[in-house]
């Protein structure tokens, strides 16, 4: 994977499948004879702090958050974006688990759409509830980050975009589920 690695403090990125973060800090440290720079974000929802190696970023996919032209391209997937399910569970929570670790925001809202057509026929395993309320998170927090608004705002607009493809949130999980 490219990517532009020249962040700057300040910077808002993505950390793939933990979500937004803003880079704190870029700093060095000396491993026997090389020096290695890192980038120090903290991520929003945890308060986590990560540590990526520069010569990592493409790795680990870290990216900028998304452009008002890319909220389009995902809003219109959304709305009426071809999507398929695996009927094998195994496979199908594979392919998920995968298209989440990309950090493409359109490939989290694939996983959304994807589980969200799956629970008009049937109830999602535990596992599933999980990665969906993850893919809905992800989508909301990086939204919300890219068009200045808050998450609700966000939460209402992605809302009316699913509800032109039939579809709705479900209820939130419970925080300690």
């Amino acid at each position: 994977m490219i990517s532009d690695a020249n962040f700057h403090i300040g910077d808002k990125v993505v950390y793939p499948n933990h979500g937004v973060g803003i880079i704190e800090q870029i700093s060095s440290r000396t491993m026997g004879a090389t020096v290695e720079k890192f980038y120090l974000l903290k991520i929003k929802a945890s308060s986590l702090k990560v540590m990526v190696p520069f010569h990592n970023v493409g790795t680990v996919g870290l990216r900028r958050v998304v452009r008002n032209g890319e909220v389009q391209k995902i809003l219109d997937y959304l709305m009426d974006g071809e999507c398929a399910n695996n009927t094998d569970w195994k496979y199908r929570f594979k392919e998920n688990s995968e298209k989440m670790r990309t950090g493409s925001l359109l490939e989290v809202a694939a996983v959304l759409k994807s589980l969200l057509v799956l629970n008009t026929s049937k109830p999602l395993s535990f596992l599933e509830k999980k990665m969906l309320e993850c893919a809905r998170y992800l989508l909301v927090s990086e939204l919300a980050m890219a068009k200045n608004q808050d998450e609700g705002q966000v939460e209402q607009m992605l809302t009316k975009a699913l509800s032109k493809s039939k579809l709705r949130f479900p209820e939130a999980l419970p925080a300690d589920a």
